[in-house]
């Protein structure tokens, strides 16, 4: 039976995506009989393009999701270069996972608490360097030309295309090649950009899409860091969704379209830059150059990724002071009172969220380990070798969710499913499934097979020797995808919204809702608890193994 297991995680991943692009197509051209849509027009996109400050969003939408992955992935890049080997290195190797866990609305409120004219950064500069004896009349977050968000949108991809790069450094012999190219007189930094990116970059493309889908076509980032008047496409699409004059879910599905077609128009503007950047790189990497440059390589890449980590944490502190601070007037630096108040008043308000948000979680995550552990044992029981059918892993991630979301409700009614909890945690299976089998995939096919030899040479059968052997052996593995997993879930939001037609309420939902607010108390509390929820199932994922004494030792292979 675990033939079924690929046959599953494939339907799984294409069928929702499948179903709900065509569910908002029709109701983009005018038919849905449920709301009256009776004959086949072009009157949903007539309405859109008269709404105003449209292009707007367009253009900060797709300015937003290339800058913020062209500055990420650059990040990454000259880090890797100039860091290699170094303790800068190993340092942030061990941060990238925390960092990534974090969802991404609270790095987003944490962000703002850094960057507001009286956040943290205004505060640590007054007055004694700025002057400022009352905060700046700037509009720094929310500014209608997305920089806010831009730059909220590198804090959370850099960690990602660094993990997805560290995974694949391994296929590449990266030491050898910079072995080679050092014994001809190439500078570490150089020589890392000459011999091992080439050869890198094709490896982490559709990562590097998956970004470039999302940072165009993100809404709880850019509902709290993205501009208001007007808002990015997404953010303008769900307000249409839920407008009460339900006439406009044509137009909305219209946008949504429209959504669809602005990222893919980012994605294809990326591949004409790769080519490009291509073209140009050809004679940069064949021109002998072994040294000019490596120096502010150097200070550029080793400092660009601890910029960034350093801002995640420090928002994270700024989401900490601000949950527990009493009186705090601008410019001091720390408020004049610590306080529980507002974590008392909040206490009982976090109660069924707290509960909806694990529930979902571990349904979902339970469900997408069950199936990657049956597809992969399948594969090493039959010797498969991954086959391109794992871009499908991807499908969910390069897909807008704003652009198939509303489709995937609209069949759900159509096949009698009402929005409920269950469905909410279909919805996050979708997006939970790519990310457990991307962190497990690796380490399952790595576990030296004479393992399993030797305990079937005992008469051990090949079920009893997964149960007593394989499992074991890849606790740490398992637990490290599962916590990847329950993070993935607890930071979805709009398939909650949409899935759960606002009757599911989670911490992520009721978080994002506070952007409208202005007690930065209250998001302080909100946000903390949402982003420690994460950490959680990385410190159990790192506590277990070494409870139970099981180590990522024993993947290596026996002593022969």
């Amino acid at each position: 039976m675990l033939w079924l297991a690929p046959v599953l995680i494939i339907a799984l991943l294409v069928i929702p995506v499948s179903a709900g692009l065509g569910m908002v197509l029709l109701p983009a051209f005018g038919y849905l009989p449920v709301l009256g849509g009776e004959q086949v027009s072009i009157a949903p996109w007539q309405m859109l393009f008269a709404q105003p400050g449209l292009w707007r969003s367009v253009t900060v939408s797709f300015a937003s999701g290339l800058a913020s992955t062209a500055m990420a992935l650059l990040i990454v890049v000259l880090f890797l270069a100039a860091s290699q080997g170094t303790w800068l290195d190993r340092s942030l190797r061990r941060l990238v996972s925390p960092l990534l866990a974090i969802p991404h609305a609270a790095v987003a409120f944490g962000f703002a608490f850094l960057i507001a004219p009286s956040g943290l950064m205004a505060r640590a500069i007054s007055p004694w360097l700025s002057g400022w004896e009352s905060p700046p009349d700037a509009l720094i977050v929310n500014d209608p030309w997305g920089l806010a968000l831009t730059f909220g949108l590198v804090l959370k991809e850099a960690p990602f295309l660094l993990l997805m790069s560290l995974a694949a450094l391994p296929q590449l012999q990266a030491e050898k090649r910079l072995r080679l190219a050092r014994s001809l007189g190439y500078t570490p930094a150089i020589a890392w950009l000459k011999v091992v990116l080439p050869s890198l970059y094709p490896l982490i493309r559709l990562p590097v899409y998956a970004v470039i889908a999302y940072a165009t076509s993100v809404v709880d980032m850019a509902l709290i860091l993205g501009p208001r008047l007007p808002p990015t496409l997404s953010v303008s699409i769900l307000g249409w969704f839920n407008d009460p004059d339900i006439t406009r879910r044509f137009m909305a599905s219209a946008a949504a379209v429209l959504q669809l077609g602005v990222t893919l128009a980012a994605l294809v503007t990326w591949w004409l830059m790769e080519q490009l950047v291509h073209r140009v790189s050809q004679r940069l990497l064949t021109n002998g150059s072994r040294q000019r440059g490596e120096t502010a390589l150097k200070v550029i890449g080793r400092g660009g990724l601890a910029l960034a980590s350093l801002s995640a944490l420090a928002a994270l502190v700024g989401l900490a002071l601000f949950s527990m601070a009493g009186f705090w007037r601008f410019p001091e630096l720390l408020p004049q009172s610590f306080t529980f108040d507002h974590w008392q008043r909040s206490a009982a308000m976090l109660a069924a969220p707290l509960r909806a948000t694990a529930l979902i979680a571990l349904l979902s995550t339970g469900l997408a380990t069950l199936l990657v552990v049956a597809a992969l044992e399948h594969e090493q029981r039959q010797h498969l070798h991954p086959t391109r059918a794992l871009w499908l892993l991807y499908l969910p991630l390069l897909v807008p969710q704003i652009a198939f979301l509303f489709g995937l409700v609209v069949a759900a009614e159509k096949l009698g499913v009402r929005p409920q909890l269950l469905l909410v945690v279909a919805g996050h299976l979708l997006f939970v499934l790519p990310y457990v089998y991307l962190s497990l995939a690796a380490a399952y096919r790595q576990l030296d097979p004479r393992w399993l030899t030797i305990a079937q040479s005992l008469g051990v059968s090949r079920n009893r020797a997964f149960w007593r052997v394989r499992l074991p052996l890849m606790v740490a593995p398992l637990l490290t995808a599962f916590a990847v997993g329950l993070a993935v879930s607890i930071g979805q939001y709009l398939p909650t919204q949409f899935l759960g037609a606002g009757r599911v309420s989670t911490v992520t939902t009721e978080t994002v809702a506070l952007a409208s607010g202005g007690n930065r108390r209250l998001i302080g509390v909100w946000a903390l608890v949402q982003a420690g929820l994460p950490l959680v199932g990385f410190v159990v994922a790192l506590a277990v193994p070494r409870w139970i004494g099981v180590s990522r030792r024993t993947l290596s292979p026996p002593s022969t």
